[in-house]
């Protein structure tokens, strides 16, 4: 199968749309997608960041979502023909963490997600040339008309919702809200402080305000902020003077929970200060540095953890957000811009810019 796809070929250059071909039919366990809409994640283009540790030339992606229209043997393609499925995560299905329905942590989540897939997996796309393509970027590699998955990596949709902005939940919605919803397990009366209102932030400001929890949002973008307001939060520049201790005002004694999505040295520092004794830092952004905490903020049984993937089971988590959206209760759409396929880099620079919170690439159909 020949279809248009984004290639990333160098670190430094643009994404190219070419054409690429597809060397296999689905295998046991498999499924075909035909891409309706793929989000823009940052982990998409932290790969230009990653010092030559992410095969390229790739397909990137893994924000797809779209319609199954082949499937492979086996008892684990629990798809149809017809399906509408959201994708996420690769996960193997088998270790430790994966049995304990922790699959963001599962033992083979870097080489199955991160690193392009396994070594031992023979390249399944092409490009012109016939030169190999890196294998499956976050088991997806849906920057393209189609990908091949795994059936695992799939959640089935309810036809009725709009597919073609549904793939955000199986990245970056679904860490924001589930690191309210899951890591955090906040409810109502519950106090939040989030640290960057991007696409991860919001969505924990949406989760939170379904939850019942009342939430201040810190960032530096104005009309960032006015997103914060609108879905419920308090909103809170981040030159405001004396951060912490405006936080701890507006929280009663401290946030009970925190969310830093910045990877900033400083706000973590203000989020632990923003904390009620006991309280819990979540940080969702890889960090590049040593990471020097100021004395005291650990102080009085406050902790602080990495989150994943929002710790879902994106089986579990994805329903239940389509779920709240469709009772006006988790408005993600309204952070979606989309763009034409052809139109990636442009995506890219206004991502990078501040423009967008969360592009969505929507494919042209010229596949053969």
């Amino acid at each position: 199968m020949k279809f248009q796809a984004a290639v990333l070929r160098s670190y430094e250059d643009p994404f190219t749309v070419e054409e690429v071909t597809l060397r296999t039919e689905p295998d046991e366990g498999e499924i075909l997608v035909e891409i309706a809409g793929a989000g823009m994640c940052r982990t998409d283009l932290a790969v230009r960041r990653s010092a030559g540790r992410s095969p390229l030339p790739a397909v990137l992606g893994h924000e797809g979502s779209g319609v199954v229209v082949r499937t492979g043997s086996g008892p684990d393609a629990a798809m149809n023909v017809g399906d509408h499925v959201v994708l996420s995560f690769n996960s193997c299905g088998h270790c430790l963490n994966c049995l304990g329905a922790a699959p963001a942590h599962c033992d083979s989540f870097a080489a199955l997600n991160l690193f392009g897939g396994r070594a031992e997996e023979v390249p399944r796309l092409t490009d012109s040339t016939g030169k190999a393509l890196a294998p499956r970027w976050f088991g997806q590699s849906s920057f393209g008309e189609y990908a091949l998955v795994p059936a695992r990596n799939a959640v089935r949709v309810d036809p009725a919702l709009p597919l073609e902005l549904l793939g955000p939940l199986g990245c970056g919605f679904l860490t924001g809200a589930g690191a309210v919803l899951n890591t955090f397990g906040a409810s109502p009366g519950d106090t939040l402080a989030v640290f960057g209102a991007g696409a991860v932030g919001l969505a924990a400001v949406m989760a939170a305000t379904a939850a019942g929890v009342l939430t201040v949002a810190v960032d530096r973008h104005p009309p960032r902020l006015a997103l914060a307001e609108r879905f419920g939060a308090i909103p809170l520049p981040v030159a405001t003077a004396g951060l912490p201790e405006r936080i701890r005002r507006l929280t009663g004694g401290g946030a009970r929970y925190a969310l830093d999505t910045t990877a900033s040295t400083p706000l973590i520092n203000h989020a632990l200060r923003a904390l009620r004794p006991t309280g819990i830092l979540g940080l969702v952004a890889r960090l590049h540095s040593a990471l020097p905490l100021e004395p005291g903020t650990l102080d009085r049984g406050r902790s602080i953890r990495h989150i994943c993937e929002g710790d879902a089971v994106p089986g579990l988590l994805i329903p239940r957000l389509t779920g709240l959206w469709q009772a006006g209760r988790f408005p993600f759409d309204q952070l979606i811009r989309t763009y034409p396929l052809a139109d990636i880099n442009a995506a890219e620079r206004d991502c990078d810019a501040g423009l967008v919170v969360k592009p969505v690439l929507i494919p042209e159909r010229t596949s053969r």
